[in-house]
């Protein structure tokens, strides 16, 4: 008896201690995850919609002054997964949220059809990715900035294959460091503030993103 009681308490010590990726209640996604991402997904997805259309007038102000700059318009499409990661705070959030939203999209309908889709699973995978670099452990501007710029570096890289097979040196240059500053300020300033004032609601008291009331910078 004494030796199974040493054993359970050993491993309830490991489990309590353990840190980074090691943490098992990390990997586990609960019912009211699932719903709340999948709200942020529709959320955004109607963003998108919104944008799909809003954006061709700032785009075709933008596009004369220096080719490659309309990247800068890429942002509100990169938020789906930068809001996604920073409040559910689990493995495959990110993409999740991002591949969801643009389902939603190309189901609707939008002029750029199923590669909407593409394009949602390699943005939240540049989000993915820093968090995934933080161990999904830190959860500061900083790293929700880095997110929106990862997603922004991935969505500047999947648009120059996709819709931009022969442009030259400066236009993909310019356009991939314009989705990255767009993502790096909507996406991820921008999600990072819409995650707190969410939690300032209330509304997210399930989540750590929700309890932590005040967050550091």
């Amino acid at each position: 008896m004494s030796t199974s009681m040493s054993a359970s308490g050993s491993v309830g010590s490991a489990t309590s201690t353990a840190t980074g990726l090691r943490r098992s209640e990390l990997w586990r996604w609960r019912v009211v995850d699932i719903v709340v991402a999948s709200v942020i997904a529709v959320a955004c997805a109607v963003i998108f919609l919104l944008w799909n259309v809003g954006y061709e007038a700032p785009s075709a102000l933008l596009k004369p002054l220096l080719p490659g700059v309309q990247g800068l318009l890429a942002g509100p499409w990169l938020l789906a997964g930068v809001l996604g990661g920073l409040i559910i705070r689990k493995p495959g959030a990110a993409i999740y949220t991002s591949v969801v939203a643009s389902v939603i999209s190309a189901l609707i309908g939008n002029q750029w059809g199923p590669l909407t889709i593409a394009s949602g699973i390699v943005q939240g995978l540049g989000a993915e990715i820093i968090f995934l670099l933080f161990l999904y452990g830190v959860w500061r501007l900083p790293v929700a900035v880095l997110a929106g710029a990862g997603a922004g570096v991935a969505c500047g890289i999947n648009d120059r294959i996709l819709w931009y097979p022969g442009a030259d040196v400066l236009f993909t240059s310019v356009y991939i460091a314009s989705t990255t500053i767009s993502g790096a300020v909507i996406a991820g300033l921008g999600g990072w503030f819409i995650a707190r004032g969410l939690a300032a609601t209330g509304a997210l008291g399930r989540f750590a993103s929700g309890r932590a009331a005040t967050p550091r910078v």
